[in-house]
């Protein structure tokens, strides 16, 4: 990572966000972004060019909000931070490969990796935004768009609970084999990032490493507007 990148974004701490990763399957970054890039962020979500496509939740089933996937060139911080972020968590994205037994292995940069989606026919971009007003929620999901996925994946809260919003927490379930789900609510701030798994995760067992399962939605909005960033690795079909 340049020493530019790591002055644009300085409270990333590499060795908490592996060790958190590693502990929970996911990991809180605070304030990756000031109120003002936030603010920024929120209000693109009003220029048509920048996008590729919009979902409104309700016609597919998959909560109440919309969202909209940018389009290429990315703004160049959403560039910036996708590309920085990458360089972070391919090493926790190779680590987990391992613990699996897994013989896939990313490449140190996002430009190579996404030049591996795009052979592929995954070539569309992923990184957007969800808008949701009182009453909006998204139901537990994984976010995979084909047949290569990297593991990893960012939510960046751009709204401020309880001056912009209420309700509408972050939620993880993990699914754990032979056993019940386990539920966690994740407390954000304004300009807060956190990083999960996207859609496994390895977990140490008395036998070596065992896979669980991840989904991840929001709650229930109880008024005013969220605004959220999504920064996901891999390109869509």
């Amino acid at each position: 990572m340049s020493k530019k990148a790591a002055a644009e974004f300085p409270n990333i701490d590499p060795a908490a966000l592996a060790a958190g990763l590693d502990r929970d399957g996911y990991t809180i970054v605070p304030a990756l972004l000031g109120a003002d890039a936030c603010r920024d962020l929120a209000a693109l979500y009003d220029r048509e060019e920048l996008f590729r496509s919009r979902i409104v939740m309700a016609r597919h089933a998959f909560g109440l909000g919309e969202y909209k996937y940018f389009r290429y060139p990315l703004p160049s911080v959403i560039q910036s931070l996708r590309e920085t972020l990458y360089s972070h968590l391919v090493v926790t994205a190779n680590r987990w490969c391992e613990w699996l037994g897994a013989e896939e292995r990313y490449p140190a940069t996002l430009v190579d990796y996404l030049a591996i989606c795009h052979e592929a026919g995954q070539a569309r971009p992923t990184p957007l935004i969800l808008k949701y007003e009182a009453g909006g929620y998204n139901c537990l999901h994984q976010d995979l768009y084909g047949a290569l996925a990297f593991p990893l994946q960012a939510t960046i809260l751009l709204s401020s609970p309880r001056d912009d919003f209420t309700g509408g927490e972050f939620l993880l379930v993990e699914q754990r084999p032979r056993a019940q789900s386990k539920g966690e609510v994740v407390a954000l701030a304004r300009g807060d990032a956190v990083i999960f798994a996207v859609n496994r995760r390895p977990v140490a067992g008395k036998r070596g490493f065992y896979r669980v399962a991840l989904r991840h939605g929001v709650s229930r909005v109880h008024s005013g507007h969220r605004h959220t960033l999504g920064i996901i690795f891999h390109d869509a079909a």
